[in-house]
């Protein structure tokens, strides 16, 4: 059996194993060691150490617990419900308000964090019972929630445009900034989708009951400010530091996990449990994630030893089609693994697999990524996984998961729609890295 042969092999054992249900990093390092020692015999062992020793070693890679720990410490606050009341309280005589007090939450709390189960979960907790007792209607009310929680896994401080920096080698930075103008897209064919529909057919979101509203402009602008507040010292204390280039992700994520616990501590929102919890979520998820990223690379290191990453580049380029094309057909596939598989081993197994063909064809690689970054955010929205779906239903019981799946389905038409401007205007993704890097 030929080197390219055996890694083929290896590629269907592992997505076998990881249907079945092991668990996908242990799949990852076991089925790498068997067919690496296959191949190559002993050197397999080194070359696991060097690929692991090679991510520890990745300060970029260390942002990822600073940016978990503001999620989650921001999830257990309650900083967001304030928020979230000030923009219902301002939108209340518009039809839809909710949709767009959701979607407008969701946006901002995705520019403070990059968690979308937390996004999720926050969003239905705060959103789900005043959608329900205004009479909103539940496939829109759910895909609202799903959708506007899944542009936390693009809108920066993205965990997953952290992760695949180093996968496709482009800096974060430039990664966070090609997925400012497509994020804030993407929330706006939300909300342009929800009040249209709203304005049309007033019984899908009809405007607040009176005695839901504020009594003066007063209350709805303390509201507004003490929710609004804080979100900006997060954002510009993360985001905006890094974009204007004044510190890395590493360092910009620790200044903003400091800036939550300070704004939690002021609000007189902190206690031992809300820490603790927070800390242990962090702990445990940077993990995972660093474990997967770790055993990743050394299954793509066996898997370009043996050739099989450049027979595929190669095999797909004898087809003779145009780059656009391939392009399509590669986003086609990442789209439908999607829909079985997380963002995870698409990120870490699927996209190194492709690269080469991606650099032969003299595609931009920020482009590229930021496409698959939308791409994949079809997967949290996509049955049968689709986590979001899941997450939502975990709060909000009543509310039927078929009902969840059909609005959730809407909204990743718009998501399609989104990519397919995306690949129309290459500068959404491209123009902000140039001109700040």
């Amino acid at each position: 059996m030929s080197p390219e042969v055996l890694g083929f092999v290896a590629l269907a054992t592992l997505f076998v194993a990881i249907f079945i249900g092991f668990p996908i990093a242990f799949t990852l390092i076991a089925v790498a060691l068997a067919f690496g020692y296959i191949a190559i015999g002993d050197l397999v062992l080194h070359l696991m150490t060097l690929q692991v020793f090679s991510v520890m070693r990745d300060p970029t890679l260390a942002s990822v617990p600073f940016f978990l720990f503001m999620g989650f410490l921001l999830e257990q606050s309650g900083l967001m419900e304030r928020l979230f009341r000030g923009v219902e309280l301002l939108l209340a005589n518009v039809r839809g308000s909710l949709y767009l007090a959701v979607l407008v939450t969701a946006t901002i709390f995705a520019a403070a964090t990059g968690i979308v189960g937390s996004s999720v979960t926050l969003l239905g907790v705060m959103a789900a019972p005043a959608m329900m007792k205004s009479g909103y209607d539940v496939k829109m009310s759910a895909g609202a929630i799903a959708a506007g929680g899944t542009l936390g896994i693009l809108i920066p401080p993205s965990v997953m445009l952290i992760v695949m920096g180093p996968v496709v080698g482009v800096p974060t930075t430039h990664l966070f900034a090609a997925a400012v103008f497509p994020g804030l897209l993407l929330a706006g064919l939300y909300i342009a989708y929800a009040l249209i529909r709203s304005f049309i057919n007033p019984r899908l979101g009809p405007p607040l009951p009176p005695e839901e509203r504020a009594e003066n402009f007063g209350i709805v602008l303390k509201e507004l400010v003490f929710g609004i507040a804080p979100v900006v010292v997060v954002i510009l204390a993360t985001l905006g530091v890094i974009l204007a280039g004044i510190a890395t992700p590493t360092d910009a994520g620790a200044v903003g996990a400091f800036a939550v616990f300070t704004l939690t501590v002021l609000y007189r929102r902190m206690s031992w449990q809300r820490l603790k919890t927070a800390v242990y979520s962090t702990l445990e998820v940077s993990s995972m994630i660093l474990l997967l990223v770790a055993a990743s690379n050394f299954f793509g290191a066996v898997f370009s030893r043996l050739g099989s990453a450049t027979f595929i580049a190669e095999s797909l380029l004898n087809l003779q089609f145009s780059p656009t094309i391939m392009l399509i057909l590669i986003l086609l596939i990442i789209f439908i693994l999607g829909w079985p598989l997380e963002w995870v081993p698409i990120v870490l197994i699927v996209v190194p697999i492709l690269l080469p063909l991606v650099e032969q064809l003299g595609i931009d690689k920020i482009w590229f990524s930021t496409l698959v970054a939308v791409c994949l955010q079809t997967a949290w929205l996509s049955p049968p996984v689709a986590l979001s779906a899941y997450f939502l239903k975990g709060v909000v019981p009543e509310w039927e998961l078929k009902d969840i799946y059909a609005g959730m389905l809407q909204f990743m038409g718009l998501q399609v729609l989104g990519l397919v401007i995306l690949m129309l205007v290459p500068a959404l993704a491209t123009w902000l890295p140039a001109k700040l890097f």
